[in-house]
């Protein structure tokens, strides 16, 4: 199965913040923009930012998953393993604050997988994660 690229539409408080964390620390390029809103080459996604400058960083709910407090609602992206160890490196590299640190989930499973949570400046959580097999991303 081809997996085709999504669209997603966040709100931000600060368009100049996300293009930090967007742009300058994650390594995500900036397509078409607006006063009110940002698109980003999300690691292949459309990603697009638009500005509410009242918005606030909610309180986030919590499901339990191995052991961990997971952030509802969150969003992120699939790498592969060494994508994904590179990413980790650098923002250990940078101090980013991690909402989960980075560490391998469901350990010897089929869906074991290595995790990583971290939040934008308006309050949105990404989940970065990379199977150990990729084929068991969708398996049972």
């Amino acid at each position: 199965m081809e997996l085709q690229a999504f669209h997603a539409a966040i709100v931000v408080h600060d368009l100049h913040a996300s293009r930090s964390f967007y742009g300058e620390l994650l390594g995500c390029q900036e397509g078409r923009c607006s006063d009110d809103w940002v698109d980003f080459n999300f690691y292949g996604h459309q990603l697009v930012c638009h500005l509410d400058s009242s918005a606030d960083a909610g309180r986030h709910l919590t499901n339990l998953v191995d052991g961990e407090d997971v952030p509802v609602p969150h969003f992120g992206v699939v790498l592969s393993m060494t994508e994904w160890q590179l990413l980790a490196k650098r923002l250990r590299q940078r101090q980013t604050h991690f909402v989960i640190e980075p560490g391998i989930r469901f350990v010897g499973e089929t869906g074991e997988q290595a995790t990583l949570f971290i939040a934008d400046p308006s309050g949105n959580v990404l989940e970065f994660k990379a199977f150990r097999d990729p084929e068991n991303l969708f398996a049972s």
